[in-house]
């Protein structure tokens, strides 16, 4: 199909997620259940894990995962970034140390929430970049139960309930963290919001098991699908998604 209007989903599409979502809910009640009690006796803290993602016409919402991690991990981040593999300085901490020596610099940027200091616009820059970039091998914030649903996929399993709010879709791009998205404002990849935001999708099909896939690539396929998703599509994508997960799982 051509560039769908960003007003509503046909509906064919939300009518399958709407009975998808709400089939495989009401079977996987039991695998719901022994996940949250797993979760729930290896450590203390929320079943659910809760984040902002961008989805369809740049829409945040409320984005649901099984809880991988121990509670408070988010404040170990700052202890754990020294040992990150990408702990090296942002080109933003080098602007604020500039600022620091007090060299001549604008006192305020203007952005969407209005005018903000200069300093304090780099401070929180460079927070955001090194909470995007940071990864770390055996990230000890994991648990023994998060990584297993986390390498089989089973921690995404309350995106059904995303797909069943109209949040999401069974099929369609990925939804990105706010910092990601923020970066898609040019023509040539604006155009993957025109499509709802996916639990699976074309790049996922195409790119498990192809460890030399770039993001470029996927970007092409996040429009790709934006521009020409249908049923048979949608169906081709939801048979080939399984077969998928298992490559990517022996990769």
């Amino acid at each position: 199909m051509q560039t769908s209007s960003l007003s509503r989903l046909p509906l064919w599409k939300r009518s399958f997620d709407i009975a998808g979502s709400l089939a495989l809910i009401l079977m996987l009640l039991p695998v719901f259940a022994l996940i949250a009690l797993a979760v729930r006796l290896e450590s203390r803290g929320p079943i659910f894990y809760t984040s902002k993602r961008v989805g369809r016409g740049y829409r945040i919402f409320d984005f649901y995962k099984f809880r991988s991690m121990r509670a408070g991990a988010d404040a170990k981040l700052k202890e754990l970034m020294a040992q990150s593999q990408y702990s090296a300085p942002m080109p933003q901490a080098a602007a604020l140390a500039s600022f620091a020596a007090g060299k001549k610099a604008e006192a305020f940027l203007v952005g969407d929430a209005g005018p903000v200091s200069e300093p304090e616009f780099w401070k929180k820059k460079k927070q955001t970049d090194q909470n995007a970039f940071f990864k770390m091998k055996d990230d000890p914030r994991i648990t023994r139960v998060g990584q297993f649903i986390r390498s089989t996929s089973l921690d995404e399993l309350p995106q059904l309930f995303n797909v069943l709010k109209g949040d999401m879709s069974l099929v369609g791009n990925r939804p990105l963290p706010l910092y990601e998205a923020e970066k898609l404002t040019a023509d040539d990849t604006i155009l993957r919001f025109c499509a709802p935001a996916g639990i699976t999708g074309l790049w996922q099909v195409k790119a498990r098991g192809k460890a030399d896939m770039s993001e470029e690539q996927r970007k092409r396929l996040d429009v790709e699908y934006a521009q020409q998703y249908n049923f048979l599509l949608d169906m081709e994508i939801l048979i080939k998604t399984p077969l998928a997960a298992i490559q990517e799982v022996n990769a």
